[in-house]
């Protein structure tokens, strides 16, 4: 995540989901030397695994393109060892929130069922 907004682009995605009905589960979830998940929510039933994205600038292009195949991957490899102790039975989704800053503007968008 940029270091332009850090824990202010979580914060504000974690923000952003809990206004549309998900329950925050965990945040920051590190799995050893494999990885982080940025935040855990649930919606309804099911175990949402969000993957943030924030940049300060359009600088090194849109955030949504940093979540690349070789991400997504990961996601889901940190996804199946946190359901196989945390809820083996459950049905996952994983959505991405981008967070951009233009001027004064910040952008939150949440798109579920992303990969």
């Amino acid at each position: 995540m940029s270091r332009g907004l850090g824990p202010e682009g979580e914060r504000l995605a974690a923000e952003h989901l809990t206004a549309r009905g998900l329950r925050i589960v965990a945040r920051n979830v590190r799995l050893g030397p494999r990885g982080e998940i940025d935040i855990i929510a649930k919606d309804g039933a099911t175990i949402v695994f969000v993957e943030v994205k924030a940049r300060a600038s359009s600088r090194f292009g849109p955030a949504l393109g940093a979540v690349d195949a070789r991400k997504r991957a990961r996601l889901r490899r940190l996804a199946e060892e946190w359901l196989q102790t945390a809820a083996p039975n459950a049905f996952a989704r994983f959505d991405v929130v981008t967070v951009e800053r233009s001027g004064t503007r910040t952008i939150v968008r949440h798109l579920a069922g992303a990969f």
